[in-house]
């Protein structure tokens, strides 16, 4: 009777360990699938908002385009109008700068006209030009998050893999009828675990 019983007390010991492990790994595998799936969602929100700041950014861009050519054409005017000598055209023409190119402009001529340009001083901002910038720098940000929020979705997904090895490993070692073939299997699932719990708690969270 107690050869039975000391038969007996591994088997049991082992059920219920394993029983446990499968529990808390099934809990852990529905988990980083949770994870997976909502930083795949950051993943797409984050490309979608990269997408857009791209719009924005060459619509802005467009704009500063357009306001460059703009003043190039008046600038061409003037240009051949003081090669004419036509100083009532001269001073038409600046009348009608527009009031980013008069601030190049001014500065072009307080400098001696040392510069190929007013287009080539500092001053020279056309509008949109700023904005495009900003948000062409805003979608590079977010289309680095994207790509940050996709890797840690693989990397819970590869930890799902890893976690279905544990099942796997833990359910086989439930068919050995020896005891130390379903110990082996046992610890093998138990390790694969351990280094899967530690992998998990250095990933972020996202609820």
């Amino acid at each position: 009777m107690d050869t039975k019983s000391g038969t007996r007390s591994p088997h049991r010991f082992l059920d219920i360990a394993t029983v446990v492990l499968l529990a808390v790994t099934a809990v852990l595998t529905a988990w980083c699938g949770f994870e997976a799936s909502k930083w795949g969602g950051e993943m797409s929100i984050a490309f979608s908002q990269a997408s857009s700041a791209r719009v924005q950014a060459a619509s802005a861009q467009a704009t500063a385009q357009a306001a460059r050519q703009y003043d190039l054409t008046l600038y061409t005017e003037w240009v051949l109008a003081e090669a004419d000598g036509r100083q009532d055209l001269v001073e038409f023409v600046e009348q009608r700068f527009t009031d980013e190119f008069a601030v190049a402009f001014d500065a072009w001529v307080a400098d001696g006209r040392s510069e190929r340009g007013p287009f080539v001083m500092a001053e020279y901002v056309p509008p949109g030009t700023r904005a495009a910038e900003e948000l062409s720098a805003e979608a590079d940000a977010r289309f680095a998050d994207a790509l940050r929020n996709n890797q840690r979705g693989d990397d819970y997904s590869l930890l799902t893999v890893l976690f279905a090895l544990v099942l796997f490993f833990a359910a086989l070692s439930q068919n050995q009828r020896a005891t130390w073939r379903r110990t082996v299997f046992f610890v093998l699932s138990g390790v694969i675990a351990v280094v899967g719990v530690v992998l998990l708690a250095t990933f972020p969270i996202k609820i």
